[in-house]
């Protein structure tokens, strides 16, 4: 019997990654290895099941191997950094995942893994850095922003802490340990009261009301009117925008990424294409609802003042 060639091999150890039997996939791989031992992109795949089983021990060992027989390859020196980092190893880390950027300055996942570890040796100027090259590579990454809002609450920085609590969430929606975040920053922005001064309670105003008899003065009013009626065009201008990001963005986009899963056959590439449109496409929605919120905020606002007025 005829053995399998190792382009055989490899291919089906990757369905098996795809189907979830990661054990056969290491299988697979290692019998591809003991044919071809000295393939980069062997020790790359067998790396990557050992990390999904939890074998970290020879996830970084397989890195490490592709780093040595392809010494340009930054995803090797990143994800075996980011295994370095699991282990503990933060000293062995740290220069890899530089070498690792180094290579390749635009991987948001290198900048972000240095950061873990500088945190980790309590350095957190280093680490804010780190981060902070990390969102700026890869605005998209919601753990570097909570991670930025952890370490300026450390440095008492709360603006800028609930700046990133605050970017965290809106890339990932109801995430309990940003909000929670968000909250104790907001908290610490606020002037506590002065000792041995207690707050006056005093009567609480009723709301405003219009009365029927009210005349508007156009002369009088006429600023206000005018803000009021910008404001008012502006919102249902921004509705409008909404809607029409719902049918020309998220509907095809869900769509899209709907046809790449329904077919195990898309290649990771076309299907990371689907999520990061998908993505944008979330973005896009969410950046205009902030627009809409913050228009309708100053519709209430001018209408306040002309009741007030």
């Amino acid at each position: 019997m005829a053995k399998e060639s190792v382009e055989n091999l490899c291919l089906k150890a990757q369905r098996a990654i795809k189907e979830g039997d990661n054990e056969l996939a290491r299988r697979l791989y290692l019998q591809a290895l003991g044919l071809k031992s000295d393939s980069p992109d062997i020790h790359y795949g067998l790396a990557t099941v050992c990390f999904l089983l939890g074998d970290l021990t020879s996830a970084a060992h397989h890195f490490k191997e592709v780093t040595r027989l392809d010494p340009l390859r930054a995803g090797a020196f990143i994800n075996l950094g980011a295994v370095y980092n699991r282990l503990g190893q933060l000293d062995d880390a740290i220069p890899v995942l530089r070498r690792g950027i180094q290579i390749d300055s635009n991987r948001g996942e290198g900048y972000y893994n240095l950061g873990l570890a500088y945190r980790r040796k309590g350095q957190s100027d280093l680490a804010i850095q780190a981060y902070r090259e990390a969102v700026r590579v890869n605005p998209r990454m919601p753990d570097a922003h909570y991670n930025l809002g952890n370490l300026y609450m450390e440095k008492e920085q709360f603006g800028l802490a609930a700046t990133h609590y605050q970017q965290a969430l809106d890339l990932r929606p109801n995430w309990e340990k940003a909000d929670h975040g968000l909250q104790r920053a907001e908290a610490a922005q606020s002037p506590a009261p002065k000792k041995g001064v207690a707050a006056e309670e005093g009567p609480t105003a009723p709301p405003p009301t219009l009365d029927p008899e009210r005349i508007v003065d156009p002369t009088l009013h006429a600023a206000l009117l005018s803000t009021l009626h910008k404001a008012t065009i502006e919102s249902e201008g921004h509705g409008r925008g909404f809607l029409k990001i719902l049918e020309s963005e998220i509907e095809p986009a869900i769509k899209e990424l709907s046809s790449c899963l329904l077919y195990p056959d898309s290649s990771a590439t076309e299907i990371d294409a689907c999520v990061q449109k998908f993505e944008s496409a979330i973005a896009n929605m969410r950046s205009i609802q902030r627009s809409l919120q913050h228009t309708m905020e100053r519709v209430r606002t001018v209408g306040d003042q002309l009741l007030k007025s």
